[in-house]
């Protein structure tokens, strides 16, 4: 694991009608890492990904990615570069195949377009990125599906697939356990251990607190749009300031 940081934000602030939503956030994550953010409803964490993917523009601070400031860029840009991104809401096509969902998304990494009606024998590479990546997380033989027909478990697997379709280097996942079946968390959560473990930066943001101490080698924690602390998953859960952000309770 480099010690350098593939994705940094430097006193990263935003400011919306006199409102503070997020404050000097300064976060680094090393390439290869897998970092927790967790903290109390209002805390700022979706924020925090709308800033980093560029969905929003901040007030004050900057996001750098392999070291280049991008905070300028729009999020396609950031795409291309290597950042790839879940909602907590699934985004998916829900009317188009599960395999042409995920052969859309090589083609825009790889530099085409997403439009549904071009042929798919012209883009060879991408056909075959998107059957690789649906093996990869379980899915090749849901192909033909219609996307809307999956279960919340396998919608959320559909989007790791469109992710790895696109080759990125740091994988933003925003509540990626939201809407899914107890049963199918353990699955999914050895699917990103695994995803992880073949080099994958990860920065991922998620409620259940199982979840978060069982896969990070870190925790950030944000509090009223602030950091409050960022430590090993034992440090954290035994931190005296953490446990009153929860209302007091222990973690």
């Amino acid at each position: 694991m480099s010690a350098d940081p593939i994705l940094a934000t430097r006193d990263l602030g935003l400011d919306i009608g006199g409102a503070t939503i997020v404050s000097g956030i300064g976060l680094e994550v090393r390439e290869g890492e897998l970092l927790g953010v967790i903290g109390p409803n209002g805390a700022g964490k979706t924020t925090l990904f709308n800033l980093v993917s560029g969905l929003l523009r901040p007030t004050s601070g900057r996001v750098e990615l392999g070291g280049v400031d991008v905070t300028g860029q729009p999020p396609f840009r950031r795409t291309r570069a290597g950042l790839g991104r879940t909602f907590q809401v699934s985004n998916v096509f829900p009317l188009l195949p599960v395999h042409e969902n995920v052969r859309l998304a090589a083609e825009a990494a790889l530099g085409g377009t997403m439009r549904v009606w071009r042929r798919a024998t012209r883009v060879r590479e991408a056909v075959e990125k998107a059957q690789w990546a649906l093996e990869r997380v379980g899915l090749g033989g849901r192909g033909a599906t219609p996307a809307g027909l999956l279960s919340h478990g396998d919608k959320r697997k559909l989007e790791l697939a469109m992710l790895l379709a696109g080759s990125p280097r740091v994988i933003l996942l925003d509540e990626p356990m939201a809407g899914v079946s107890m049963e199918d968390v353990p699955e999914l959560v050895e699917l990103i251990r695994s995803v992880h473990a073949e080099g994958k930066t990860v920065l991922m943001v998620e409620h259940h607190m199982e979840v978060v101490t069982g896969l990070a080698e870190r925790i950030a924690v944000l509090h009223h749009g602030s950091l409050l602390a960022i430590d090993t998953p034992e440090q954290i859960m035994r931190n005296e300031t953490v446990q009153q952000a929860y209302l007091g309770e222990a973690l």
